[in-house]
């Protein structure tokens, strides 16, 4: 399927954001004291450069179907805290803070971006819409 520019410009923005995603939960991983939240934050950097890659396959012309991630199991975490507000808990918390308020505001750019710029061609395209909808 051929894209338009601004189309393709798209892509490029959202690998862009795709790519700082999983830059960040990498380096939050590394920066997190609980374990179970470096796991956490290390399994998303990996989903966010799975998101990368498909986006990179569109750019290229190829996709997966969609719903390609589908037999992922959602990973989970139970809080190892203790009431009291350590400096560790503070700190985890202002990571997670952070990086919901990141999801929360890409999320919304590629929503209004893929409104604004995708054609109504490339929209009904089945193969690809659904896949830029998902990352």
């Amino acid at each position: 399927m051929q894209l338009t520019q601004k189309e393709t410009e798209l892509l490029k923005d959202l690998k862009n954001q795709e790519k700082l995603c999983a830059e960040k939960y990498e380096k939050y991983s590394g920066e997190a004291a609980d374990p179970q939240l470096k796991n956490l934050f290390s399994q998303i950097a990996g989903v966010e450069r799975g998101h990368l890659n498909t986006l990179t396959q569109i750019e290229n012309g190829s996709a997966p179907p969609a719903g390609g991630s589908g037999g992922t199991a959602q990973p989970t975490f139970t809080a190892a805290y203790s009431i009291a507000d350590t400096e560790d808990k503070k700190h985890d918390c202002f990571l997670c803070s952070d990086l919901l308020t990141m999801e929360k505001t890409v999320k919304t750019k590629i929503k209004e971006r893929v409104s604004r710029y995708v054609t109504t061609k490339t929209r009904r395209a089945p193969m690809i819409l659904p896949i830029i909808m998902e990352v």
